[in-house]
């Protein structure tokens, strides 16, 4: 696994041009990831594409497990810029099912470059110097969301990280080849109704009103 002890904060895009030349940094990184993989891709294959210095890409990028989490972040990012609020009368266990299960199919179309991204970000370092919030914030905002929950209790929050573990679980056993995507697709399903239909969390019902 990627070293990320002893290693500086990275550096964070201000200028237009610089967010270019990070922006254009991670669809390489994504690209070479989705080919050979964590552990094959080299920093100085990924400078080469992108047309950055080596220097360039570690001063935001300080090692592998920093390039491939902010790869799994910007991906995230556009899982929910690109995610419509769910149709009228849909209710939480079907829109987050709806969700899940796509995101997923996604990633299983490139299992290389998802196995790469979140054995990164379950690694990677908690960078606190910059704006951006963290993945798992990103996306639980999104799972409730969809879920229609726009004023979450601690308890919803709870719901949600329950969810986003066995979500990433399922996942990762896809990915490590453990089961086929089937099954992560009955598991999303199911995890999804226990944890927010009427019998798990009363509470999605009535404060959302879905049926």
């Amino acid at each position: 696994m990627p070293r990320t002890s002893g290693e500086r904060a990275p550096a964070h895009p201000t200028s237009p041009k610089q967010r270019q030349r990070h922006a254009r940094i991670l669809r390489c990184a994504a690209r070479l990831g989705a080919t050979h993989g964590l552990e094959r891709v080299q920093m100085h294959d990924v400078a080469r594409a992108a047309g950055v210095a080596i220097a360039t890409l570690y001063r935001y990028f300080p090692s592998k497990t920093h390039l491939f989490a902010a790869v799994m972040h910007a991906q995230v990012l556009r899982l929910a810029a690109d995610t419509p609020p769910p149709a009228p009368g849909t209710g939480p266990v079907e829109a987050v099912t709806d969700l899940l299960t796509g995101a997923s199919r996604q990633l299983f179309e490139q299992p290389l470059l998802a196995l790469a991204m979140m054995q990164a970000n379950n690694v990677a370092p908690v960078d606190d110097s910059g704006p951006a919030r963290r993945t798992d914030e990103v996306l639980a905002d999104l799972l409730l969301r969809t879920a229609g929950v726009s004023e979450p209790t601690e308890r919803d929050q709870r719901v949600v990280r329950i969810l986003q573990q066995a979500w990433y679980g399922l996942l990762t056993t896809v990915l490590y080849e453990r089961s086929p995507p089937e099954t992560a697709h009955d598991g999303i399903r199911l995890a999804c109704r226990l944890l927010l239909g009427p019998t798990g969390h009363r509470e999605w019902k009535g404060r959302t009103g879905a049926g």
